[in-house]
């Protein structure tokens, strides 16, 4: 063995690893490292106007314009009217906004990303399926929204030199083009830099796309009123569905918006957890979300709706729109459709980053932590999503939103046992360093690492859906399945969170309280090896955080004068 340590690979190897506690175990290797163990108190830098910004820049992306503005219409989506398929959005964003803050709460109280708090409801070791399932779905996103940022770069390109139009094209049999590719990859590798910047330090990307993002849409949608000679027209189109299709077009419309947000309703913790309190993580996000994505929308719907008064047909993605209006354009127009190309090229960028990158990275930590951090995740996130077809995905809007519905099964199960294990089991508490170790008589541990109540109602919350999902791609199964189905977010969420709550009733489980108590004050400098007292920098002496903090590691939860007795570490459950 000895031998093994001294030969060059093994030195290489060690070279590779990333910064950790010192004192770990070699299981404790495969569960923490710098970046998943909680923020400490310096690193929480994000105030509440931070969260605004974030999520202000967040709403303005193409992919947010596309799902709304294809409501409309009535080849590719529900065909609504526009104020229906904006209500929708403000519906739908909405719900999804409880489901955010519902989520992030855990990691602004806490300060501990989605892979830790996973570990809560589904086992120190059965977290890492629903972890990879996040990251997975995380680069898949980030290579959609770099082939959209291509796209926007072909705008910023064709508006200096019209001729890059007609690049020759040497892939006659893709669904793409050379120039599409060729705009994908510029786009891909100047994002690369903006990976390296830590998580609580690129919130000033934030800002700045939040201020220069919005001003170029608002300018969109002025210039195609103007386009369109006034608003007059817009706003009188009806829609055209009308009973039964309307109304479930609308319920279609409110679970596409749900559905496009199902990644960051799991993953909130991992920007919330940056959070300087707790309350900056809520109010924020919950008039934020709605707000910003409505505004959105609304610009996208009304400017999609402008291209079927200006090129009698509706361009539901707002680039191909601008391709249009590069048509016979004039030097001023060239430079207007350059500026707001640019911006929405920025918004891709901003998106990818903070929802696809840093959520993949946080996830990848978690599935090799000793040897990937947050940084090195985001670079194999990048290129995954090089490697794959996004255009597949984005041929239509109809292979997109059913894609988008497909994955938000999956998604809304781990989220309703996460809450559920959270709210209505745990009642808040838990034990935070117990999330980090692998010894059988911890908590957390259960059986082998994983919980069996945490997968049987992860499994739960699929079945309900799993036929209406072979409906979705075209194979016949019965009407009540496709009901299930179009509300599949809400029925797996429920049928999950439900199926959890009533297991744990029966099968108690460890660290629990009998009382709503969040002890998430108490923690400051953890650490997590074994037999270590926790310490608090801040204090510049060394001396422990306090003896609070010790209660709570082996089992008791304090509010105020009373002690609430808990079951951690006495009981091992199935």
């Amino acid at each position: 063995m000895e031998k093994i340590k001294n030969t060059k690979v093994a030195r290489v190897v060690d070279k590779l690893a990333v910064e950790s506690e010192p004192g770990l175990t070699n299981a404790q290797l495969l569960l923490t490292n710098h970046d998943l163990k909680p923020v400490e108190p310096e690193r929480r830098q994000w105030g509440a106007w931070n969260f605004v910004g974030f999520w202000i820049a967040d709403s303005f992306n193409i992919n947010t314009w596309m799902i709304s503005s294809a409501m409309i219409s009535p080849s590719v989506g529900n065909g609504i009217s526009w104020w229906q398929s904006w209500l929708c959005v403000w519906i739908g964003y909405s719900i999804a906004a409880c489901f955010i803050c519902a989520t992030g709460r855990i990691g602004a109280m806490y300060h501990i990303s989605f892979p830790v708090v996973a570990r809560s409801s589904f086992g120190v070791w059965g977290s890492l399926w629903p972890v990879f399932n996040r990251a997975a779905m995380a680069c898949i996103w980030y290579g959609v929204q770099s082939w959209i940022g291509g796209e926007c770069v072909t705008l910023m390109i064709r508006a200096i030199w019209p001729s890059y139009n007609n690049l020759p094209n040497s892939f006659p049999s893709s669904s793409a083009t050379t120039r599409d590719y060729v705009s994908f990859f510029l786009f891909w590798f100047c994002s690369l830099p903006a990976i390296w910047f830590p998580v609580h330090k690129i919130r000033h990307l934030f800002t700045v796309k939040a201020y220069f993002v919005p001003t170029a849409g608002i300018a969109f949608f002025i210039w195609s009123i103007v386009r369109a000679k006034g608003i007059g027209p817009i706003v009188h189109q009806s829609g055209k569905a009308h009973g039964s299709e309307l109304a479930w077009g609308m319920v279609n419309g409110i679970m596409s918006s749900i559905a496009n947000f199902a990644t960051l309703i799991v993953n909130d913790p991992d920007f919330s957890r940056f959070a300087r309190k707790p309350s900056d993580a809520f109010w924020s996000q919950l008039f934020t979300i709605p707000t910003g994505f409505a505004v959105t929308s609304f610009i996208g719907i009304i400017v999609s709706s402008s291209s079927t008064i200006i090129f009698k047909e509706t361009n539901w993605n707002p680039l191909l729109l601008l391709s249009r209006f590069l048509d016979d354009a004039n030097s001023g127009e060239r430079f207007g459709v350059f500026v707001i190309a640019t911006a929405f090229t920025l918004a891709q960028l901003g998106t990818n980053i903070a929802a696809n990158s840093v959520s993949a990275g946080t996830d990848m930590t978690a599935l090799l932590p000793r040897y990937i951090n947050i940084r090195r995740g985001g670079y194999v996130c990048a290129i995954v999503g090089l490697v794959m077809c996004p255009w597949n995905l984005l041929s239509t809007s109809n292979n997109f939103t059913t894609y988008l519905s497909a994955y938000s099964v999956f998604l809304s199960s781990i989220a309703g046992v996460i809450l559920s294990d959270y709210y209505l089991v745990r009642k808040g508490y838990l034990q935070i360093k117990d999330l980090y170790s692998a010894q059988s008589a911890g908590p957390y541990y259960y059986s082998l690492g994983f919980h069996l109540r945490g997968y049987a109602a992860y499994i739960a919350g699929i079945l309900i859906n799993i036929v209406g999902f072979v409906g979705a791609i075209g194979k016949p199964v019965p009407m009540g399945a496709t009901y299930i189905y179009r509300l599949n977010f809400f029925a797996g969420f429920i049928v999950s969170a439900g199926t959890y709550w009533l297991l744990c009733r029966f099968f108690p489980v460890p660290a629990t309280s009998d009382t709503w108590i969040e002890v998430g004050d108490v923690v400051r400098n953890v650490s997590v090896a074994y037999g270590a007292d926790d310490f608090d920098a801040e204090s510049g002496n060394g001396s422990p955080v306090g003896d609070e903090d010790k209660g709570m590691r082996v089992g008791e939860s304090k509010m105020g004068d009373e002690f609430l007795e808990m079951e951690g570490g006495r009981e091992r459950a199935f």
